[in-house]
């Protein structure tokens, strides 16, 4: 009688775990429906964004090497209220150092540490500060090395490869989001 009941518990306890994981859902509660994209490229030895469409009212945008890891570092750009628009910006130079100021009211607010050499992380991912946006992540070793290989009018966007204007508009919302593209869902 002792072996049906403790059967019957592990029995319980089984369906309890599976019921419970099986409920679970491995997608953030938030998350957009489609990946969040950003484009990256090295030109003339300078790392460039695109955010593929206009981000309006940015605040601030933050710049991360091996988010998630030890060796996380970031730069930190930011504009007053009610923010700027971005959709084209220079980040770094390759040797290291920040694309000096425009003028421009979106400025570096916190750099790289000194002697940082960012050529050498594993990724480089991107957040914007001020309208609802998501963020995005590239290989750093890719945009390096096949930067020079592609036409200067097109971006490495993530998972999404090599696009260039005509790329992204016609994918934006179908196969990813562009960063400051609103999630259709």
């Amino acid at each position: 009688m002792a072996d049906i009941t403790r059967g019957s518990r592990v029995a319980c306890a089984a369906m309890l775990v599976l019921a419970v994981t099986a409920a679970c859902d491995t997608k953030a509660q938030f998350a957009p429906s489609l990946p969040p994209e950003a484009g990256f490229r090295v030109e003339d030895g300078v790392l460039k964004l695109w955010t593929g469409t206009p981000c309006e009212g940015v605040t601030g945008l933050r710049l991360t090497f091996d988010s998630g890891t030890q060796a996380s570092t970031e730069q930190v750009w930011a504009a007053p209220r009610p923010g700027v628009r971005v959709e084209h910006l220079d980040l770094l130079k390759t040797a290291g150092e920040s694309v000096p100021d425009t003028g421009g009211p979106l400025q570096v607010r916190t750099p790289l540490p000194a002697g940082y050499d960012w050529t050498k992380a594993g990724s480089v991912s991107v957040a914007v500060d001020g309208p609802k946006a998501n963020g995005a992540k590239a290989d750093v070793a890719q945009v390096l090395r096949e930067s020079a290989q592609k036409p200067s009018g097109s971006y490495l966007f993530g998972r999404s490869g090599w696009l260039d204007a005509a790329d992204v508009q016609r994918e934006n919302g179908k196969s990813f989001l562009t960063v400051c593209t609103p999630d259709p869902k």
